[in-house]
This record gives structure tokens, C-alpha cells and sequence, in this order.
């Protein structure tokens, strides 16, 4: 079934996807997505509150994915990992795969798919009891069934698949807007989620930077990159009969938080942490994830002009 999430502009669908037959639905404003999301009659069913919670959030670059993933981890026990910062530690630190990774990268490529398995092989195993996000991979079907491989041989299957689906066009326009806290990679946009102080981050007052591929010619070449990849890897998913997929619709993170949040709460029966834990800034949960090497390392885009994020 669908389930409808209203906001004070217009109803908002989800779409979920389970086990049932599906079938296509959009929502007004997001016209210019991928047109093919299913829905089902099935909804998220929830999961045993004993088994650790994996998700996979899917979505064109820019359409708040470290912003929405910086909520969870604020509300929930999660941890984050992001393909993206550990190419960047790699491409620092000038490693053998960095130095492949960095040619690669600076032509809007994406690395082979064994290397990356490898990467994040010794970092999923750290997580094995732990709930967790996994952002930048998988891109393409290859990697998705390359992950769900692994994944069933350590017998720690994925529990969601969330896509956010925003507009091109509204994406486009937020991306000259964005603004990041390198030490802690808080992202921050002047179209919404301002900063408190013009050009200065909320918690440690240190100065913001912008990334250097904020610009419209390296979002164009995501942006492609994305449909002839990721399409298909939605697809994928969309016909898994192991998985869920949730595709969430919107303009901005806080139209999209509270039907992700419902979904979570509802679907998976998390329970949020305590009003003391709650009160850990995402600034103090980015650190806890460096700790294990996955953790946010955006103060590498200085030094990586081309890295993708």
C-alpha cells in the first residue's frame, strides 16, 4: 500500500516496496525523477527489535543524504558510513588504491567494484552487531549484488533501502548554496538550514567552506552518471524479494525527515536514544565513526579538488 504523509504545503506519498506486485506512482513536484517507482500492498513490515538495523539511502548528489543520515545518527543508535569519506582518507593518504581512486574520480568515474568491496568488507565487519547507514555504495546492479554477497556471507542482510527523490532542478539550485564545516563535514545551505551566523558553523563558530565541486558542470556529469547507473540498481531492488525499498519525495531535508522518521519508528520499531545521548551533537557521532575509520573526513576536500562527495 501507500502510505501518505501530509505537510502543511500538499500530501506527500511514500512509496514502499515489498514483496507484492507493484506499480508506478509519482508525486507532483517531483516531476523530473526517475519515473519507475514502484509501490506494493505490502508495508514496511517491522523487523525484531534483537536484530541490528542496515540501510542504504540511494539518491542523486545533493539531495541531502549527509544531512538526513546526521539526523538519524542524532536520534537514533547509528552509524554512518560513507564510501565517499574513506576514498578521500585513501586519496590523502596516497595510498595504492588513493592514487587509483584519485584519477578515477577526477573524470566522474567510479572505482572498480572489487576495490571497493575490499574497502568496505573491513569496515562493515566492525559493525556486525551495530545498526548502520551505508552511503555512496552500492552505485551500479554489479555493486548492489556484490554487496548483497557479502552481506550474506556474514549473514547481516540489509533491513531498507531508502531513495530520496528531489527534483533536478531543485537540486541544481541548492547546490550553489552549500556550505561545509570541514573538521566535521556539517553541511549547511542558505536555501534552508542556515547557519546561525553567516559563514560560520553552529557548534565550533570555525570558519565554512564550500566544496570545490559544488558547480553546475561536475553536477551535470553526476547527475548523468547517476541515471545510467543507478537506475538500474533501483530496479534491482525494486524486484528483491529479501529487501524493502522506500522511495521518500520532497523539495527539502525537512520534508523528507518526518516520513523517513515515521518510517523507521513504525516500520522498524528503533527506539531513540536517551535524552542524554540525544543531546551528543552529530559533531560528537562523526568522531565516535572516525574512530573506526569510516567516520567524516570532509576537511579532505581541500586538498582533493575533484573527489566526488
Amino acid at each position: 500500500m501507500m502510505q501518505r504523509v501530509a505537510t502543511s504545503s500538499s500530501s506527500r506519498t511514500i512509496l514502499i516496496h515489498g514483496f507484492a506486485r507493484r506499480s508506478i506512482s509519482t508525486t507532483g513536484r517531483a516531476d523530473k525523477a526517475v519515473s519507475f517507482f514502484p509501490s506494493s500492498k505490502d508495508a514496511v513490515s517491522p523487523s525484531k527489535t534483537s536484530e541490528p538495523f542496515r540501510m542504504l539511502m540511494l539518491a542523486k548528489p545533493g539531495s541531502g543524504k549527509g544531512t538526513l543520515s546526521g539526523r538519524l545518527m542524532e536520534k537514533y543508535d547509528m552509524h554512518f558510513l560513507s564510501t565517499g569519506d574513506i576514498l578521500r582518507q585513501h586519496i590523502k593518504d596516497k595510498t595504492e588504491v588513493g592514487k587509483v581512486a584519485e584519477a578515477i574520480v577526477a573524470q566522474g568515474g567510479l572505482l572498480p567494484d572489487d576495490l571497493m568491496i575490499k574497502l568496505l568488507s573491513s569496515s562493515l565487519s566492525s559493525l556486525t552487531n551495530k545498526n548502520w547507514i551505508l552511503d555512496g555504495f552500492p552505485r551500479t546492479m554489479g555493486q548492489g549484488k556484490l554487496l548483497d554477497h557479502h552481506l550474506a556471507k556474514t549473514s547481516t542482510p540489509l533491513s531498507l533501502v531508502v531513495h530520496l527523490d528531489v527534483p533536478d532542478d531543485v537540486i541544481l539550485s541548492r547546490i550553489t548554496d552549500r556550505w561545509i564545516h570541514p573538521a566535521s563535514g556539517r553541511i549547511y545551505n542558505y536555501s534552508y538550514n542556515r547557519p546561525k551566523v553567516e559563514g560560520f558553523d553552529d557548534v565550533t563558530g570555525e570558519p565554512l567552506t564550500r566544496r570545490p565541486d559544488d558547480n553546475p558542470e561536475t553536477f551535470a556529469r553526476r547527475l548523468k552518471a547517476f541515471y545510467e547507473s543507478t537506475s538500474p540498481l533501483l530496479a534491482y531492488y525494486k524486484s528483491s524479494p529479501s529487501v524493502q525499498l522506500v522511495t521518500l519525495s520532497g523539495t527539502t531535508s525537512d520534508e523528507i525527515w518526518p516520513q523517513l522518521d515515521d518510517v523507521i519508528k513504525t516500520g522498524f520499531r528503533l527506539k531513540p536514544k536517551t535524552a542524554a545521548k540525544q543531546k551528543s551533537s552529530v559533531h560528537e557521532a562523526v568522531i565516535r565513526e572516525a574512530e573506526l575509520d569510516v567516520g567524516r573526513s570532509a576537511r579532505d576536500v581541500k586538498d582533493n579538488s575533484s573527489t566526488s562527495s
